[in-house]
């Protein structure tokens, strides 16, 4: 079956200024709003985790002010005041917004501590604002989409599916922050960094998916894109990408296929390959060959 595309439109929420819950539990909202006005300083009395997708905006959270990026999030206990400044009134504002009711997150904290991990944070040290980087924005984000789909369908068990969802949500920012908490030290940074660029060097036509790099280092995937990030400036998939695109060009100067060199090297098709490479070199894998033909053997 045909994975199901999400559309804006279909998911988006009507913006409501209320501050108060029509639910005990929880409520999940998708908001994507034009011709924005002001918001005033409000606080209310359950917890907010505030998912941040687009929009020219920046966020006060009790006395901090945060210039907001893709995949930002806010948790904000209750009682704590907070609103957001539009830069520019015309830009697209993006967001998904999750309220827990007292009650409900009670009763998940009951169950274990590691629940209430990121809230507790925010609460005692005032972290309010957390910048995810890509990787773990894009699994966030997939998170909140299965839960705006699954709280507007019509599924059996579909309440229970949520609260599952939400539980899994928590985890997961948690299990972020908790890692984020706890990083290792420059140097043992420095030499994952290393170890980890020398294997995929070594195992280019071999999975490497953060997945796979994950299980094999016994680091979570979130920890190996923030070391890619801090020492390249770009996502393993993309370092990936590159050294394998730098290796096929032996093996189209060799005169190996084109289409056994993209499944060589993960590529989905040739038609991926091609475009990579030519992003990459600026010449197509054709022009390549031309321009780097073998040398003819010699005769003696």
């Amino acid at each position: 079956m045909a994975k199901r595309q999400y559309r804006k439109k279909e998911l988006s929420t009507t913006f409501d200024t209320r501050q108060y819950m029509e639910t005990p539990d929880f409520e999940i909202f998708y908001y994507r709003d034009v011709n924005l006005k002001p918001v005033r300083f409000h606080q209310h009395e359950y917890y907010e985790l505030f998912f941040f997708l687009e929009g020219d905006v920046d966020y006060r959270v009790a006395n901090s002010v945060h210039s907001l990026e893709y995949g930002d999030l806010l948790l904000i206990p209750p009682g704590v005041e907070h609103r957001p400044y539009f830069r520019n009134i015309k830009s697209t504002y993006r967001r998904f917004v999750l309220w827990l009711g007292k009650d409900f997150y009670h009763r998940l904290a009951e169950i274990s501590d590691d629940f209430a991990y990121g809230f507790n944070r925010a609460q005692t040290y005032g972290r309010y604002h957390v910048r995810c980087g890509y990787v773990p924005a894009q699994e966030i984000q997939a998170k909140f989409i299965e839960l705006v789909q699954e709280h507007g369908g019509q599924n059996p068990f579909r309440d229970t599916s949520c609260r599952l969802i939400i539980a899994s949500l928590l985890m997961q920012i948690n299990r972020m922050l908790y890692q984020s908490d706890h990083m290792d030290s420059p140097a043992r940074e420095k030499n994952l960094y290393l170890n980890l660029c020398d294997y995929i060097s070594n195992h280019l036509e071999e999975d490497l998916s953060l997945d796979a790099l994950a299980g094999f280092f016994y680091v979570s995937k979130y920890h190996i894109a923030h070391v890619f990030k801090n020492n390249m400036g770009i996502s393993p998939h993309q370092y990936v990408t590159k050294k394998r695109l730098q290796a096929s060009r032996h093996e189209i100067m060799a005169g190996v296929p084109f289409n056994q060199i993209s499944l060589q090297y993960g590529f989905q098709d040739y038609t991926s390959y091609y475009r990579a490479f030519r992003k990459e070199f600026g010449l197509s894998p054709t022009e390549f060959r031309e321009q780097n033909p073998m040398p003819k053997p010699t005769s003696l």
